[in-house]
């Protein structure tokens, strides 16, 4: 599959900032809308919902690429991904038009799974979820969240009420109850936005993501493969990056002595 139609725009904004985003720490806006309007936040969802229909070799191109021009634009686009597939294996019956607008670029997706409690197992949230009559009570404290404050919907994980199972919700940034719950200082990839978010909401049973309980199962099977990939995509490509300023750099030297 040739991306380069799609993916040389972005790929020359996303340059043209790179310095000042990581330098000021800001979020890479107008790399991000230069990804709404390719395509490739459909990369790889189903043509049958107006996807690229790509696979993990078109994945890894296309975040390496990224990450090569602008670590943050490549770790945005990489969550955005590993939300959106989750989605497309269990859409959320009481969403119906997010899969078509992560697919369009109007809607930009992340991951809402660390909690401070869990340590590095994300796909083990120790938050807790309580039934009423009005559907799900979600109250959870995630650590770090990439595009916190920026993403239009949030795919979030919490144990059931009975505390042996694990629900994953879709929630819509508007949502009463989602805010940023801190600031984000990296050591690098500073634009990123990976904030911790504070989620106190209540949302339909409808929106979640696929049978009651199946969140460990989605998280296993489709949220880990996909984010692992596109987390080593973003280190060989800021690698590759870092090769070519060394060798551009030694190529360029005049050494008097």
């Amino acid at each position: 599959m040739d991306l380069s139609a799609q993916l040389d725009p972005v790929l020359a904004v996303a340059r043209a900032s790179a310095h000042e985003v990581d330098a000021t720490a800001r979020f890479p806006e107008e790399a991000v809308a230069a990804l709404r309007a390719s395509g490739l936040l459909g990369l790889t969802l189903p043509t049958e919902v107006g996807g690229l229909g790509g696979g993990p070799h078109e994945l890894a191109e296309v975040v390496s690429s990224l990450a090569s021009a602008c670590g943050s634009t490549a770790m945005i686009y990489m969550m955005h991904v590993s939300a959106a597939m989750s989605v497309a294996a269990a859409p959320p019956p009481g969403l119906p038009e997010l899969l078509p607008e992560l697919v369009s670029g109007q809607a930009l997706a992340s991951l809402a799974l660390s909690e401070a409690g869990s340590r590095s197992h994300f796909w083990a949230p120790v938050s807790q979820s309580q039934r009423n009559g009005a559907g799900v009570r979600l109250q959870a404290r995630k650590s770090w969240v990439t595009s916190a404050g920026h993403a239009d919907v949030y795919v979030t994980s919490t144990l059931t009420a009975d505390a042996n199972t694990v629900d994953i919700f879709a929630i819509p940034a508007e949502t009463s109850g989602v805010t940023v719950a801190g600031q984000w200082h990296g050591l690098g990839l500073r634009g990123n936005a990976s904030a911790p978010m504070a989620v106190d909401v209540q949302v339909p049973e409808s929106y979640r993501l696929g049978a009651a309980g199946g969140g460990f199962d989605l998280m296993l099977q489709t949220v880990m493969p996909w984010f692992n990939l596109g987390n080593a995509a973003v280190s060989i490509g800021l690698c590759q990056a870092a090769l070519d300023a060394a060798v551009q750099h030694t190529s360029a030297a005049r050494l008097e002595h």
